[in-house]
């Protein structure tokens, strides 16, 4: 397979989907965290909110500034987050090593308070989005670039992004969710021909679903 089908051969030899561009860190997120079932609270609440900071931009670029992030938003605890002032919006508009986007900021903050309330509503965050997940039949039979590029969203991404909107949440339009919904491993999109694909399929196998 070549480029033009959605893989790319690394250095090492290895097949790969084609997005990371043989980036030493975008490889090492594509191997060892894309796609990977996500059942902890604080990095599903981390990996839905940069989803909505890398609308407009490049996911790199969120990825990058990660660690920066986490400083900021104290690691993700949206216990803690969704305390937040408006000092603190002002505080971070100032820290240059994160996006300093005025409504990405305030939406994380409105989305923690959001998150505590669908934490009492179903147990945890986990088992809220997990109960989601596209059965077999919702899904493709093959998993390749004809079709990502087909379907930046699906209809579950409509219908979780439609739930968490009437929820009051923002910055979860059903682009940014199935782009979260693919991070956290509720879909495994590695490109068939891809070397990890298997190896997340597997991971997703022998995932515990949270209830």
């Amino acid at each position: 397979m070549s480029e033009k089908d959605g893989i790319i051969t690394g250095p090492d030899g290895v097949g790969r989907c084609f997005w990371h561009g043989n980036l030493p860190d975008y490889i090492h997120y594509h191997d060892h965290e894309w796609g990977r079932p996500v059942a902890d609270d604080r990095r599903l609440f981390e990996k839905i909110c940069l989803e909505g900071f890398q609308s407009g931009l490049s996911w790199l670029t969120i990825l990058r500034k990660r660690e920066n992030f986490r400083e900021a938003f104290a690691g993700f605890d949206f216990e803690r987050v969704a305390e937040f002032t408006g000092a603190d919006v002002e505080s971070l508009l100032g820290n240059a090593g994160i996006v300093r986007h005025r409504g990405k900021i305030v939406s994380t903050i409105n989305n923690a308070r959001r998150a505590r309330e669908l934490v009492d509503e179903a147990g945890s965050l986990a088992a809220w989005f997990w109960k989601f997940e596209p059965a077999p039949e919702e899904r493709p039979a093959i998993v390749d670039l004809a079709h990502l590029r087909a379907n930046p969203t699906t209809a579950v991404s409509a219908r979780i992004s439609k739930e968490l909107k009437k929820r009051g949440w923002s910055f979860v339009g059903p682009t940014t969710v199935y782009a979260f919904m693919q991070a956290m491993g509720m879909v495994n999109d590695h490109i068939e021909g891809c070397a990890c694909r298997a190896g997340v399929e597997a991971a997703r196998a022998g995932f515990r679903r949270p209830v």
